[in-house]
């Protein structure tokens, strides 16, 4: 990804939405999926084009794409496993928890912190939430639904 900063929005007619996503140093800060652009977004950036051609089929894990995590670091820790769930495959939240070094899936606590960082992902896509099929998504639920059915989940 490029080190543009700004807002970058594109329509895509899939999602019947708009995908837009704030950038600044090369790092996404946030992801979302709004009826209408920001009226400061900009239309072009490679990164939006990755996502259209993932929206039509094209597999991507965006992998390469560096997201700015700026939440508590128990939940980091969750979301940075949620980005190693391959594409076309899901978890529950229980085995996201075992992928998550110093969470457990029957501590309580640890199921809440990973309902919470699921549901508060700023980055919905990039990190791909809609592979946890028993956890809240960030992304409205059409969207999570149509995110999933791109992959055949």
């Amino acid at each position: 990804m490029n080190d543009e900063a700004g807002i970058f929005a594109s329509e895509s007619e899939f999602l019947d939405r708009y995908v837009q996503f704030g950038a600044a140093q090369g790092r996404v800060l946030s992801v979302t999926f709004p009826a209408s652009p920001d009226d400061e977004a900009a239309s072009d950036h490679e990164l939006l084009d990755r996502i259209e051609d993932y929206l039509s089929g094209v597999e991507d894990d965006f992998a390469d794409v560096t997201v700015a995590l700026t939440v508590p670091t128990d939940q980091r820790g969750v979301l940075e496993a949620v980005r190693e769930i391959p594409y076309g495959e899901q978890v529950g939240v229980a085995q996201l928890l075992r992928m998550t070094p110093d969470m457990d899936p029957d501590d309580d606590e640890d199921v809440r912190t990973a309902r919470t960082a699921l549901a508060d992902n700023p980055a919905p896509l990039l990190i791909p939430d809609h592979r946890v099929r028993d956890g809240p998504s960030a992304a409205p639920a059409e969207v999570e639904q149509r995110l999933r059915s791109v992959e055949g989940l």
